[in-house]
């Protein structure tokens, strides 16, 4: 698999790590990750099956996360001030974030492409079709949500994870890494124990800063409802879910699917708040149906 290995896009006073897969003429697909999960949260295996169906893949690290920009002047938000109410200490929006992944586009001279969201990486997704329509071709929202509070909102057992201080050393952080996809995976596939573990030491070496983390997830609990923009989305649209997903409950993903016209829905049974390597054939064959529908259109 042709790779353009890791290079740097200035967009704004932000810059974006990312890599390429495939070739440039073909359909471009944009992966975007989640909360506090770096670009290799994509697999390079993953990866591979979107280039074999013909397809451009880009996959890239948020601010503050992985080798792209942190904002370490921002400091580390207090999450339940800001759970409380207190907004003085929010770093950046989802917007913000939408908009870097618009700009990272203008670098890569990509006027529109297929965008494929996960959990947070769903959100911006959204924003991205919401605030730059022109740049969407399709669009993808996997264990995502569309930031109505009655919706989506995480069991006690996946929220206390989420909440846990962060781990002091490199051991420790994997190990929450494991604890945590004991907790939040798939209860209907195989735990690919092995898997976390070594991509958790990865993303560790590549960048271990908790405060950046914290800083995604003010952004995530303090953004608005989408559901009335999605309403006005004239885009192909898939939305994935696990019906056992406990971070982000499936109330959720039927919600995002509601919400956007002509949206397809695919609630997979058994499947948790990950991507587990067994469900890879289903979703790709998915992801590719709707992009080869919307490059027909």
């Amino acid at each position: 698999m042709q790779s353009s290995g890791i290079r740097t896009a200035s967009v704004g006073d932000i810059e974006l790590a990312y890599e390429t897969f495939g070739d440039p003429a073909d359909p471009p697909v944009l992966l975007v990750m989640g909360l506090a999960t770096q670009m290799i949260g994509w697999p390079d295996e993953f990866c591979a099956g979107l280039v074999e169906r013909g397809l451009f893949v880009v996959r890239f690290d948020n601010r503050d996360i992985g080798l792209s920009t942190h904002v370490h002047e921002a400091g580390a938000p207090d999450i339940m001030s800001v759970l409380g109410g207190d907004r003085s200490g929010i770093a950046y929006g989802l917007d913000d974030l939408a908009d870097d992944t618009a700009g990272l586009l203008d670098v890569l001279g990509l006027g529109s492409v297929h965008v494929v969201g996960a959990s947070m990486g769903g959100m911006i997704a959204q924003l991205v079709a919401i605030r730059h329509p022109e740049r969407v071709r399709s669009l993808t929202s996997i264990m995502s949500t569309t930031g109505d509070p009655s919706v989506g909102a995480p069991a006690e057992s996946a929220l206390a994870v989420l909440l846990a201080p962060p781990a002091g050393d490199r051991e420790a952080a994997v190990q929450r890494v494991v604890d945590t996809y004991r907790v939040i995976g798939s209860p209907g596939f195989e735990f690919a124990e092995d898997d976390v573990r070594a991509r958790a030491g990865l993303s560790f070496d590549r960048a271990y800063d908790p405060a950046g983390v914290a800083r995604q997830l003010t952004a995530i609990l303090t953004c608005a409802d989408r559901t009335p923009d999605l309403g006005k989305l004239d885009v192909p649209a898939l939305v994935i879910h696990g019906e056992q997903d406990p971070l982000v409950q499936v109330s959720g993903g039927r919600a995002t699917a509601a919400a956007i016209p002509g949206a397809e829905l695919l609630v997979v049974d058994g499947m948790g708040h990950d991507l587990p390597r067994a469900l890879w054939p289903q979703l790709i064959d998915r992801i590719t149906a709707l992009i080869a529908g919307a490059e027909a259109r």
